[in-house]
């Protein structure tokens, strides 16, 4: 089994003394600080929660997106022909990002996660990998802007962020993810997201995964389990008929496994994470495990995220411990 994370982390730190992003940003928006001096707090809370998931166990990190406002407005934000309007609420949680719109046809004009994936293999122990807003979610929280409709905005983001893969590959990423939790929402568009994950995907050779989240899979798993992916992550917290649906799960591929509630500071205890993945591992065999919190950890305390990755990984030895 390996233990890894969604993507984010939460940014804001509550221990006395350690860099504040927050503080640092207000500090450049009323011109206190200068952009460099900005740079530099991003780098040391990205230092900072890349220890934190090393000291808590974990096998597979990332960067905690420390520097990603969110992960709509910071991939628009890199693709030449996107604009930013105002803020809109993120599914049905109470977190909110900038509306992007396309103001006219969409073009590659560099990588955009290349250099904050680059600093966390400089500072990281352990492996790290790379996390894309798919393109279907992207284009589903944009505004339609310059385009006819959703699939041409979908087919247009497919090879800009095709691209991006390849460079975070090139860059070091053990593991290139899309996050995909929007097809959850419109499972009848699941045609039109399958032809874009098989577009996105295309060259890339380290290992690809793509996650959904927020919701169960019931009535595209079969489909999306056949994904040109080595890894699909699913939300077992907000979707446990998940477990059932697993039972089709194929042999080759292997299962983000989203036990830990991400959205919820309440502590699962060890028992609680070591059957689950007891019960999961009736038909998906532990090799097979990404072991991971339900979402993002960006919803909770930085305390409560740190509490529920060491946890996380007190109920994977568990669950080994068990087995053996």
């Amino acid at each position: 089994m390996i233990t890894t994370v969604v993507g984010s982390y939460p940014k804001l730190s509550p221990d006395a003394g350690a860099p504040s992003l927050r503080a640092a940003i207000s500090r450049h928006d009323a011109g206190r600080i200068t952009v460099e001096e900005l740079r530099r707090v991003e780098d040391d809370v990205t230092r900072e929660v890349i220890q934190e998931q090393i000291d808590a166990g974990i096998d597979l990190i990332t960067d905690g997106q420390i520097r990603r406002d969110d992960g709509q407005t910071y991939f628009a934000r890199g693709i030449k022909g996107f604009t930013i309007n105002g803020l809109i609420r993120y599914f049905d949680t109470n977190t909110y990002y900038r509306h992007p719109i396309p103001e006219r046809r969409l073009e590659w004009q560099g990588a955009i996660g290349v250099g904050d994936l680059e600093f966390a293999v400089a500072h990281s122990a352990r492996p790290v990998k790379g996390v894309i807003t798919g393109p279907y979610t992207l284009a589903r929280l944009s505004q339609m802007g310059c385009y006819r409709d959703l699939r041409s905005l979908v087919m247009d983001l497919v090879p800009i962020l095709n691209r991006e893969a390849l460079a975070l590959q090139q860059a070091g990423a053990e593991v290139v993810q899309f996050d995909e939790p929007a097809i959850l929402q419109h499972k009848d568009d699941f045609d039109l997201f399958a032809e874009a994950v098989e577009g996105v995907t295309r060259g890339v050779t380290a290992r690809t995964a793509v996650y959904t989240y927020f919701r169960d899979v019931s009535g595209i798993h079969s489909r999306l389990f056949q994904l040109p992916v080595d890894i699909i992550g699913l939300d077992f917290v907000a979707g446990p008929a998940n477990y059932d649906l697993v039972r089709d799960f194929p042999p080759d591929k292997m299962l983000g496994f989203g036990i830990v509630d991400a959205r919820n500071t309440c502590l699962e205890t060890v028992e609680e994470i070591a059957s689950a993945i007891g019960r999961v591992s009736r038909v998906v065999s532990p090799d097979r495990l990404h072991v991971n919190p339900s979402c993002g950890l960006d919803f909770l305390p930085r305390k409560s995220a740190r509490a529920k990755l060491a946890r996380l990984v007190d109920g994977v030895r568990r669950a080994q411990e068990v087995r053996s």
